[in-house]
C-alpha cells in the first residue's frame, strides 16, 4: 500500500560506519534524523510542559498505548480533539503498541494467537489487547507513527519459543495492516504505520522477520526485542546484522535503547530512531548525562559546589543554578530537582542528536564518533 504525505528523505550515509542522517517529513513537520525521542508514557514528558520540550528542540515524542488506553481511554482522547490537542503538542507522536508494557507484565497476562488477555495494573480489570485493538487505539489518539502489535520475548529464550514469537508478530503485522486499511481515511495522510522486527539475538530468525516484514512494505521499521537482558556485544552485534537487511530508503527505530555511548554505537550501526524511559527517570533520581559521563548531582560531594552540572550546556538549569542548589531541591524533597535535572538530560540527549548529525552531514562521523566515546566513557563528569 502506499503512504500518501509520509516520507524519509536520506541526505548522507558515512561510507565507513553507515551512520545515516535523514528528514522524515509529514504534514504535522518534520523530524531530522538520528533523533531521540523524549518518552510521554501518559500523554506527559515527566516534569516538563509541552513549552519546555519545543524550547529544548525536541521535534518527536513518544506516547504509550498500554497506558493511554488503560487512562484515561482512548476514545475520551478523541473526543477530545486527539493526542495533540489533549496535551497541546503541535510535532509528532509516535506511540509504541502496547506490545512491551504487556511483556513486562508478565505475570498479568496471557499471549495467545488472537491477542494478549492482561489484567489491569490499576485495577485489576481484565483486558484482551489484539493487533486490531492496538491499531484502533493508536488511531484514535492521533499518532503520527504507528507501531504494529509485536510480541518481545525474554532473554534468555529457546530457538523454538524465539520462532514462535516471529510467527505470531508478523501474524499480527497482517492484522494491523488489515485494520489500518480498513480505518483509513483522508484525515489519516501523511500518518505512517511501523513493523516491529523480532528473532532475539538469533540471524536466522531475525533476517526471518525482516524479510516477511519487507514483503509488507511498511513505510519504517522497528527493530525489537533487545536491551532486554542479553550483553551488550550481542545486542551491537544482532543490530548491526538486523539493521543491515532493512531497506536503505527507510526509517529504522530502535526501540528502548537509550544510554548516549549505546546511540552512538547504535547510530554507527545504520538507526535512525531511539527512544527509552532511561534519561528522564535517572534524572528524576538524582542522575544526569553530561558530555564527560554521568554525574549523581544529588550525592554528597556537591553539597557546596557552586559550578553548574555542565560548563557547556545553555540549559536553563546549568545558566541559573549550581550543582549545590540542585542536590539541595533532591535533598529536601522539592519536584523542582527532578523537574531541573530532567531539563537538563533531555536537552543534552537532543544536543547530542544535533552534533551527530552534523558530523554525518560534514563527513565527519567517525572521528566525532571517538572523540564523543572516549570523552563519555572516561571523562569526569564531577
Amino acid at each position: 500500500m502506499t503512504w500518501e504525505g509520509f516520507r524519509f528523505h536520506l541526505e548522507a550515509v558515512d561510507e565507513e560506519t553507515g551512520a545515516r542522517a535523514g528528514v522524515i517529513e509529514t504534514p504535522r513537520g518534520r523530524v531530522h534524523t538520528p533523533v531521540f525521542m523524549p518518552v510521554g508514557t501518559q500523554a506527559t514528558v515527566k516534569t516538563l510542559t509541552p513549552d519546555d520540550l519545543r524550547t529544548l528542540g525536541a521535534e518527536i515524542i513518544l506516547g504509550n498505548t498500554y497506558h493511554l488506553y488503560l487512562r484515561p481511554g482512548h476514545k475520551l482522547v478523541n473526543r477530545l480533539g486527539g493526542l495533540h490537542d489533549f496535551m497541546s503538542w503541535d510535532r509528532l507522536i509516535l506511540t509504541d503498541s502496547g506490545g512491551f508494557q504487556v511483556f513486562s507484565l508478565s505475570d498479568l497476562n496471557r499471549i495467545a494467537d488472537d491477542g494478549v488477555r492482561f489484567q489491569s495494573h490499576l485495577d485489576g480489570s481484565r483486558h484482551l489487547l489484539t493487533p486490531e485493538l492496538a491499531t484502533e487505539v493508536q488511531i484514535d489518539l492521533g499518532s503520527d507513527i504507528v507501531m504494529a502489535f509485536d510480541q518481545c520475548t525474554t532473554y534468555p529464550v529457546e530457538p523454538a519459543d524465539a520462532a514462535a514469537a516471529v510467527k505470531r508478530t508478523n501474524g499480527w503485522a497482517d492484522r494491523c495492516l488489515e485494520r489500518w486499511r480498513e480505518e483509513s481515511t483522508d484525515a489519516m495522510t501523511g500518518r505512517a504505520l511501523f513493523g516491529i522486527v523480532q528473532g532475539s539475538t538469533y540471524p536466522d530468525l531475525r533476517r526471518q522477520s525482516a524479510e516477511a516484514l519487507i514483503e509488507r512494505d511498511f513505510p519504517g521499521y522497528a527493530i525489537g526485542g533487545l536491551a532486554v537482558g542479553e550483553p551488550k556485544a550481542e545486542m551491537f552485534d544482532t543490530l548491526e546484522f538486523t539493521a543491515a537487511r532493512l531497506p536503505l530508503e527507510k526509517p529504522r527505530y530502535l526501540m528502548g535503547v537509550g544510554f548516549p555511548d549505546d546511540i552512538v554505537e547504535s547510530v554507527s550501526r545504520g538507526v535512525d530512531m531511539f527512544d527509552c524511559v532511561m534519561p528522564t527517570r535517572n534524572a528524576r533520581n538524582g542522575t544526569v548525562f553530561t558530555w564527560d559521563g554521568k554525574l549523581v548531582v544529588k550525592n554528597r560531594p556537591y553539597a557546596e559546589d557552586e559550578r553548574p552540572i555542565d560548563d557547556s550546556c545553555s540549559c536553563q538549569t546549568c545558566r541559573q543554578f549550581s550543582r549545590a542548589y540542585l542536590r539541595h531541591l533532591f535533598q529536601a524533597g522539592e519536584i523542582l530537582g527532578p523537574r531541573l535535572a530532567t531539563l537538563h538530560s533531555l536537552t543534552f540527549y537532543v544536543e547530542m542528536m544535533r552534533r551527530m548529525r552534523k558530523s554525518i552531514l560534514d563527513g565527519e562521523f567517525r572521528e566525532w564518533r571517538d572523540a564523543f566515546l572516549d570523552r563519555f566513557r572516561h571523562g569526569n563528569a564531577a
